[in-house]
């Protein structure tokens, strides 16, 4: 429960994926957007990533060491790639496998989702480190 309250945002952004890629999904005009559902990966695994990294800044009270040569910089930065960038990722294999195995036929698991998600993840890493730079310089003035 501690951690829910502490990341609430992601917790909501995890659920809601799970729902939407287990769902059947019915046609809409959209449907015939080329790719969308590609699109759609990579929006919401770049989204999730981006909620986590600013949920994780948010809760870091270590965020004034970012960028400091003593040590504290390389653990930061490996917690925020495991959790911020490689557990999305990981999830969206997760969701692939379930897709294929769980859902008698409704859904088909990608690997071409997989794909765009870990694209969506690079996306969303790619703005949660420049959050981090921000966060980081107006912690010093």
């Amino acid at each position: 429960m501690k951690q829910i309250k502490k990341y609430p945002l992601t917790t909501l952004a995890i659920i809601l994926i799970w729902t939407l890629c287990l769902i059947p999904i019915p046609d809409t005009p959209l449907s015939q957007v080329r790719l969308i559902d590609k699109w759609t990966h990579l929006v919401l695994f770049g989204g999730l990533t981006f909620i986590i990294w600013a949920e994780m800044l948010r809760n870091d009270r270590r965020l004034a060491a970012v960028g400091k040569p003593d040590g504290q910089h390389k653990i930061l930065t490996q917690r925020y790639a495991l959790w911020g960038g490689l557990a999305p990722w990981l999830m969206g294999g997760l969701i692939e496998i379930v897709q294929a195995t769980c859902t008698n036929g409704v859904r088909s698991g990608d690997p071409i989702d997989f794909l765009a998600d870990g694209i969506g993840v690079l996306l969303g890493m790619a703005i949660g480190i420049l959050l981090a730079r921000f966060a980081s310089t107006s912690n010093k003035g």
